[in-house]
Parts: C-alpha cells; sequence; structure tokens
C-alpha cells in the first residue's frame, strides 16, 4: 500500500474541499508562509484560496512570518492576521497617512511610519485550529494544541492545551505536565513518515507507553536538555 503524498495539493480522491497546504504555497510567489508536510486545509468552497481568503494583510511591511507545523488540521473559516494590519497607536491619531501615498507619503514616508514591532506567528505541530479561528499577530501555540471554534486567539497558548472564547483561554490541558514532557520528548511529527504509519493505532488511542517503547527502540528520542 503506497503512501499519503504529501506533496500532492489534493490528498483525498474525489474531494476537493481539503487540501495540503505545503505543495500549495510552494507553487505560489508568497516566501514568508512556510508550513510543514501533511498539514491540511478544509473549506467549503474553494481551499485553495487560503493565502488570499485566510493569511490576512499579509504586504511584506512588518517582515513578519507565519510559520505552521506538520500535521496540523485547519477548519473552514480560519484566518491569521498579520503584523502588516496593525496602525501606529503611539501619537495623537491611528490614521495610516502614508498607505495612501502621493503627497501624504512625501510628508511621512512609510520607513518613518512607527509601527509596533511583532513577532511571528507561530503554530507547533499537530495543532487543530477549529471552525473559523482568528489568530492574531506575534502569536506561539504549542504543538498537540485544540482551538475551539470561532475563538479569538491574542496571546500563547501552552502545549496540548484546549482553548476556547474571545479572548481565546485554556480551560485545560489534554494531559498532565509530566505526560506533556514525553510527548514534547517524542516529537512523533519529526519521525520517517513509516514509523508513523507503524504507531497510528497507537497515536490515535493514545497508547504512549507503546509509542515511548517503539521511539526508544528505534533511536527516535529526541535528546531533552
Amino acid at each position: 500500500m503506497n503512501s499519503i503524498n504529501s506533496d500532492k495539493i489534493y490528498p483525498i480522491e474525489n474531494l476537493k474541499t481539503t487540501i495540503f497546504l505545503k505543495p500549495l504555497i510552494e507553487e505560489s510567489d508568497v516566501t514568508n508562509v512556510i508550513v510543514g508536510e501533511y498539514t491540511y486545509y478544509s473549506d467549503f468552497k474553494e481551499p485553495r484560496n487560503f493565502l488570499k481568503d485566510n493569511v490576512l494583510y499579509n504586504y511584506g511591511i512588518s517582515n513578519t512570518e507565519l510559520r505552521i507545523g506538520k500535521f496540523c488540521a485547519i477548519a473552514n473559516g480560519v484566518q491569521f492576521i498579520m503584523a502588516d494590519a496593525n496602525h501606529a497607536m503611539t501619537g495623537v491619531t491611528t490614521f495610516p497617512f502614508p498607505v495612501f501615498g502621493g503627497s501624504w507619503a512625501e510628508k511621512m514616508p512609510f520607513s518613518d511610519y512607527p509601527l509596533k514591532q511583532y513577532k511571528d506567528i507561530v503554530v507547533g505541530n499537530d495543532v487543530w485550529l477549529g471552525e473559523s479561528v482568528t489568530i492574531m499577530p506575534g502569536v506561539r501555540i504549542g504543538n498537540g494544541a485544540i482551538i475551539g471554534g470561532k475563538a479569538v486567539v491574542a496571546k500563547d497558548i501552552p502545549p496540548y492545551s484546549i482553548a476556547v472564547g474571545n479572548p481565546a483561554k485554556v480551560v485545560r490541558t489534554r494531559f498532565p505536565e509530566e505526560v506533556i514532557k514525553v510527548l514534547e520528548k517524542l516529537s512523533w511529527w519529526d519521525w520517517p513518515i513509516r514509523h508513523i504509519e507503524e504507531n497510528m493505532r497507537s497515536l490515535v488511542n493514545g497508547d504512549i507507553e507503546a509509542l515511548l517503547d517503539y521511539a526508544e527502540k528505534n533511536d527516535l528520542i529526541r535528546d531533552m536538555a
């Protein structure tokens, strides 16, 4: 049986509403959006419009990136708000004069506009973003996190946490802290795909002892300080 091809935009036969994002982005001219293998996006209309409809205000002004890990599940309507959406807030007005060009840009070049500096948006591996989630600039979401539908994520979310609401708040963690440390150490998403396929049942059923045993026998454990 052949493995699923991570370089194929439409991974599910005869289904055009779900795509792998990595090959879609690689065929575009967008360089500041980076997505790992097997991360998919599902859209009720046209998922191939992801870079236009879901990554918003990506004008290249802020020099920030959107980085999404491997094996993430991104539901319909999720939006990433890039830092270019922001206005200066330190003065009397927030009106973005230089955006309109002409004499306004001459009087105040955009290079002099006091935009707040943001970090990259970083979504870890194996993250599930529910229906119509909004991710704000500079947010970091940890590995294995789940973000409930219509949540607005304005602050960092720890690994293996479940967050809901507007603004999104962590309601619980998926596992005890000591188990989360083990899962971060396993980093199963970085295993060669043949090892992942060998362990799909253990991954889905949560058999962490079996995963740890397999990883140790196959030298797949990540060194942790």
